[in-house]
């Protein structure tokens, strides 16, 4: 087997030795057989070239906690006067290559001009939709931010973007990012790579962010899986003031079930972590898989109201859409 150019540690309940992967839960690799089937057997449906949006400029800091959609899987979270990013993307095409591949079809909902300054990017994996090359070099040419990252995706980010300083850390471990927040990485039912050969090289995560408002649980890319790890977000942190979940990819079943959930499924990682708030990422902006664009959002109120769920406390979030913490007891933002 050959080794590992990314990360090199003991075995866990989660490395061999060489990959990463999803202890107790169906494998997520495919065969090429079943890519072609899936590429050239199926129906792709036809997305529009470019869809309304809109785009607004953050406060430079929040005292307490708000969302701001960006796009994609892409969100700014502002709590406790830090300004984190999650995934960014400001590219057109999540790609290797800027002339092929996934093409957005909404702009980003913040201008990059317009970034409030940026204390910390979380990466949850290095797929092209969430690791992107020109993204990082621009936000750390401009803002220089520590980037957190699960293990071995330091190494990715010094091959593509260059020396830049990775904190990296294994599912259970914590980073302090201010005073009165941290980050703990948390599993998440997904794999990685980013070329031929690399697959499970580097692992995957989803983020708890401990916070003066409640935790902030930030799924990432995720299958749905026994569904355990979302009931240890409220076993272990407490039920979130607010879930970041994803929605969109997961059409068809039978090729992405072990890797992204669905509309339904993500409400049932609702119930399952307790959050007060949900807010769906993930759908709409790129076209990644067989669902036509607006069925993610469709097929959400569709299960809320199956399960007797209020549609206002998941909301499916468009570029530009930003959500503010209603508990606050004090003003939100500094201008």
């Amino acid at each position: 087997m050959p080794g590992n150019p990314y990360y090199a540690g003991p075995v866990t309940d989660h490395f061999d030795g060489v990959r990463f992967f999803n202890p107790g839960q169906a494998p997520t690799d495919r065969s090429l057989g079943e890519i072609l089937r899936w590429r050239w057997g199926g129906k792709r449906p036809v997305w529009p070239t470019a869809a309304a949006g809109r785009q607004v400029r953050p406060a430079a800091r929040v005292h307490g906690l708000a969302v701001t959609m960006i796009g994609h899987a892409s969100v700014l979270i502002q709590v406790a006067g830090l300004n984190l990013l999650v995934d960014p993307v400001w590219s057109e095409r999540v790609s290797p290559f800027q002339w092929l591949g996934p093409r957005r079809v909404n702009r980003p909902g913040v201008a990059f001009e317009d970034l409030p300054p940026i204390d910390a990017v979380l990466l949850t994996h290095n797929h092209y939709d969430h690791l992107d090359v020109g993204t990082l070099r621009r936000l750390w040419a401009t803002h220089r931010p520590r980037i957190v990252a699960p293990l071995g995706n330091d190494r990715v980010v010094a091959r593509e973007v260059g020396a830049l300083p990775v904190e990296t850390g294994d599912w259970g471990d914590t980073v302090a990012l201010g005073p009165a927040v941290t980050a703990c990485f948390h599993p998440a039912y997904h794999w990685s790579a980013r070329r031929l050969g690399d697959r499970r090289m580097a692992l995957w995560c989803g983020f708890v962010l401990r916070t003066p408002a409640g935790p902030v649980y930030v799924a990432g890319d995720t299958g749905y899986g026994d569904g355990a790890i979302f009931r240890q977000v409220r076993q272990h942190h407490g039920e979130p003031a607010v879930a970041i979940l994803p929605i969109g990819a997961y059409a068809p079943r039978w090729f992405m079930k072990q890797q992204h959930c669905d509309p339904a499924e993500a409400v049932r990682i609702l119930a399952d972590c307790g959050a007060r708030q949900g807010l769906a990422v993930h759908w709409g902006t790129f076209p990644l898989s067989d669902e036509e664009r607006l069925a993610p959002p469709q097929e959400l109120a569709q299960a809320l109201a199956l399960e007797g769920v209020a549609a206002h406390r998941f909301r499916a979030l468009e570029p530009g859409d930003v959500w503010i913490d209603p508990g606050q007891d004090s003003p939100n933002q500094d201008d």
